[in-house]
C-alpha cells in the first residue's frame, strides 16, 4: 500500500510528464494537416504556417475533443455530405492531404461542416456531431441530427410539451382527440423554430432585405411603419397591438405574386409575423 505522500508525489510527476505530451500531440496534429514533419525534439512550426493552418486544424481538434466528451450522447449519425467549392486552399480533414482543383474540390457535411475528399467520404466513420448554427428548424428535421445538435437524449419540444400537458392538461376533456386551431399550432411551431436563431440575426436578415427595395417602396414602407408604431402606442384605447396590425396589413403588404388561394392561406402567418417585426422594430430597421 502506498502512503498518501508517495501517492501525491507520483501524481505530480505524472502531471509533469502528461503536460508536454498534450502539447506535442496538438503540434503533431497540426503538422499532419500541413504535411510537415516535426522533429523528434519537438521543433516548433514557423508561426505564419501555424496561423495559416488554424482554420484547417480547428475541426480536427473539435472532432478529437468531441470523441472524448462524455457529455455527448452516443447516437451514431452518418455525415450529410454535399459537393462543395472551397475558396482558397483547403486540406481534407480525413487524410490531411491537399484538395486540388478550382471548383468542386471535395464535399462538406451540411450538418457539422466536415470537409473531405469525395473519395475519403466513403471511409469517414459515422461520428457526425451537428453544429447548432447549421440546424435551421426544429420541425421537418432529422431526429438524430436534432438531438445531437442540442446535445439532448430527445427533442426539446417533446420535453416541453409533455411537461406542460402533465402540469395543467391531464384533466382536459378530449386530450389528444380534439384538434387545436391550425393557426395556433403553426404559431407554436414557428416559435420553436425561431429559438434556433437569435433576435439580432433575424433583424439583420430583415434589414438586408429592406435594403434591396427600390427607394420609393422603401420610403413608403418606412413612413407607414412609423405611423403604425404610433397606433400601437395607444393600444389601451384602440386595442390594436403590433400583432393585430400584422393581421390587418400583412395580406396587403406581403401579397404573393401568384393569386393562389392555397398560397395565400399558407403565407398568412408569415405575412402577419414580418409586419409585426417591422412595426415593433421600426426605429432599428429604418
Amino acid at each position: 500500500m502506498f502512503s498518501e505522500e508517495l501517492w501525491l508525489e507520483n501524481e505530480k510527476k505524472c502531471a509533469v510528464v502528461r503536460k508536454p505530451k498534450q502539447g506535442r500531440k496538438r503540434q503533431e496534429l497540426l503538422a499532419v494537416a500541413l504535411g510537415v514533419k516535426v522533429g523528434v525534439k519537438g521543433s516548433f512550426l514557423w508561426p505564419p504556417l501555424k496561423l495559416f493552418a488554424c482554420p484547417q486544424i480547428s475541426s480536427l481538434v473539435r472532432r478529437a475533443a468531441l470523441s472524448h466528451n462524455d457529455n455527448h450522447f452516443n447516437y451514431e449519425k452518418t455525415h450529410n455530405f454535399k459537393v462543395h467549392t472551397f475558396r482558397g486552399p483547403h486540406w481534407c480533414e480525413y487524410c490531411a492531404n491537399f484538395m486540388w482543383g478550382l471548383i468542386a474540390q471535395g464535399v462538406r457535411c451540411s450538418d457539422c461542416g466536415l470537409n473531405v475528399h469525395k473519395q475519403c467520404s466513403k471511409h469517414v466513420p459515422n461520428d457526425c456531431q451537428p453544429d447548432l448554427k447549421r440546424i435551421k428548424k426544429v420541425y421537418c428535421c432529422d431526429l438524430t441530427t436534432l438531438v445531437k445538435a442540442h446535445n439532448m437524449q430527445r427533442p426539446m419540444v417533446v420535453d416541453i410539451c409533455i411537461r406542460e400537458i402533465e402540469a395543467r392538461g391531464l384533466k382536459s376533456e378530449g386530450l389528444y382527440r380534439v384538434s387545436g386551431f391550425t393557426e395556433h399550432i403553426e404559431d407554436v411551431k414557428m416559435a420553436f423554430d425561431r429559438e434556433i436563431s437569435s433576435a439580432d440575426e433575424r433583424l439583420e436578415a430583415v434589414h438586408e432585405v429592406l435594403m434591396l427595395l427600390p427607394p420609393a417602396h422603401y420610403e413608403t414602407l418606412r413612413y407607414l411603419m412609423i405611423h403604425l408604431k404610433k397606433v400601437t402606442l395607444n393600444e389601451k384605447d384602440n386595442f390594436m397591438n403590433a400583432e393585430n396590425l400584422g393581421i390587418v396589413f400583412g395580406p396587403t403588404l406581403m401579397r404573393p405574386p401568384e393569386d393562389s388561394t392555397l398560397t395565400t392561406l399558407h403565407d398568412m402567418r408569415y405575412q402577419k409575423l414580418i409586419v409585426q417585426i417591422l412595426i415593433e422594430n421600426e426605429d432599428v430597421l429604418f
